[in-house]
């Protein structure tokens, strides 16, 4: 099966405080023209108000189930690695894949992100041009290649 048989488009939820780190996620998807829906909270706390579709995001319409989620670990209120934690204790949510995407090259973090049960754990480039190569190739992986649970694969 070719990649572009099994391309599609997921929804991303990404869970980061700060809105310039949000903006450039955006654009970079924008740049590497993954249209895909793409979602933001600002911390573990409203991250898990929307997965179980809690306060603002009550509404399944207006706050899909995540394909894919991008998590920072650095966030108030409740952190990444909480967050990470409750996601993958929630049963219906443990199969979402969550990729950590942090300023954090601790190797207590990293080890700590796959203790928890992350897919994978990106250190946020340092420059746009740098985000936008990162986010092609996260694109390209979990869009064309792996195959998600919930009907988001072609399937063959």
């Amino acid at each position: 099966m070719s990649t572009a048989t099994k391309s599609r488009n997921i929804t991303i939820l990404m869970a980061d405080d700060d809105d310039d780190d949000r903006m450039f996620a955006r654009e970079a998807l924008s740049e590497n023209r993954l249209a895909n829906d793409l979602h933001f909270v600002g911390d573990g706390e409203e991250l898990m108000d929307y997965l179980l579709h809690q306060g603002d995001y009550a509404d399944p319409a207006t706050s899909p189930r995540p394909g894919l989620i991008l998590l920072d670990l650095n966030m108030p209120n409740m952190d990444g690695r909480e967050a990470l934690e409750a996601i993958k204790a929630e049963p219906g949510l443990r199969q979402i894949p969550v990729v950590v995407l942090t300023t954090s090259t601790a190797e207590a973090d990293i080890f700590a992100s796959y203790d928890l049960g992350a897919s994978s754990y990106i250190t946020k480039p340092v420059t746009f041009d740098g985000l936008v190569n990162a986010m092609r190739q996260l694109g390209q992986y979990w869009f064309e290649i792996v195959d998600l649970p919930g009907g988001e694969s072609s399937g063959a």
